[in-house]
C-alpha cells in the first residue's frame, strides 16, 4: 500500500512515515509539507492513501483535497488534524474525504489508513462522540416518508454551505420560504442548528 504524507510540520510529517514504515504492508511514497505539494505529488505518485494535515499555509489540506477530488474522484484521502471544529468535519464529509482523525490519537492512524484503503471510512474516536452529539441515529428516515422531495433538497443545498438566500437562489425560493422550510425540518427531525442539520444529511444521505 503507498501512502503521501502532507504536513507543514516537518517533523511531525518526518514521525509519521517512520511509524507508517514500521509496517512491512506500507511504502511511504513520498513526504510534503504543503497544499500545492499534496496537489503536485498526488498527481506524481497516485498513492493509494494521501493522509493529509488541514491547517497548511496558504493552500488548507481541505483546499487541496478538493482540487485533488474534482481530478481523481476515486482518491482516498484520510484528514489528520489537531482540530476538531464543527466547520471542518463538515467540509471534510462535504468534500468527500474518506476519514477525519486527531493527531493526538495516534494509535489509529496506522489502521485507519488501512481501513481507508479498503474502502472504509474512518473516523477517530473524539469525532465520533461529536457526530453522535449532532445525529440522532435512533431517527434515521429510511424510506423518507417524513421528509419531503423539497426538504430534502434544501438540506443539500444547506450541507453544500450555502445560506438562505443562495438555497433561494438555487431553489427559486424566497429567502423566507427557506427560513420557514429549515424550521420545519429542523423540528421535524428534533435538532437543533444548521450544523446538526448539515451533518444529519451528509451522514445519512451522501
Amino acid at each position: 500500500m503507498k501512502v503521501l504524507i502532507i504536513d507543514d510540520d516537518r517533523l511531525v510529517a518526518l514521525s509519521l512515515k517512520t511509524i507508517l514504515e514500521s509496517d512491512t504492508d506500507v511504502e511511504v511514497s513520498e513526504v510534503g509539507y504543503s497544499g500545492e505539494d499534496a496537489v503536485r505529488l498526488y498527481r506524481e505518485c497516485r498513492p493509494d492513501v494521501l493522509l493529509m494535515d488541514i491547517r497548511m499555509g496558504e493552500m488548507s489540506g481541505l483546499e487541496a483535497a478538493e482540487v485533488i477530488l474534482n481530478e481523481h474522484p476515486k482518491a482516498k484521502i484520510l484528514m489528520l488534524t489537531t482540530f476538531s471544529d464543527d466547520e471542518y468535519i463538515i467540509r471534510a464529509l462535504n468534500i468527500g474525504t474518506k476519514g477525519y482523525i486527531i493527531k493526538q490519537d495516534f494509535e489509529s492512524i496506522l489502521p485507519a489508513i488501512k481501513a481507508v484503503n479498503l474502502g472504509q471510512s474512518v473516523f477517530g474516536g473524539d469525532i465520533v462522540k461529536r457526530l453522535q452529539g449532532y445525529v440522532k441515529k435512533d431517527k434515521v428516515y429510511e424510506n423518507n416518508e417524513d421528509l419531503s422531495a423539497k426538504e430534502l433538497d434544501i438540506m443539500e443545498q444547506l450541507a453544500k454551505g450555502l445560506n438562505n438566500k443562495e438555497i433561494g437562489d438555487v431553489l427559486f425560493l424566497s429567502e423566507g420560504t427557506v427560513r420557514n422550510y429549515i424550521s420545519n425540518i429542523l423540528d421535524k427531525l428534533e435538532l437543533r442548528d444548521r450544523t446538526q442539520l448539515a451533518i444529519y444529511f451528509l451522514t445519512n444521505y451522501r
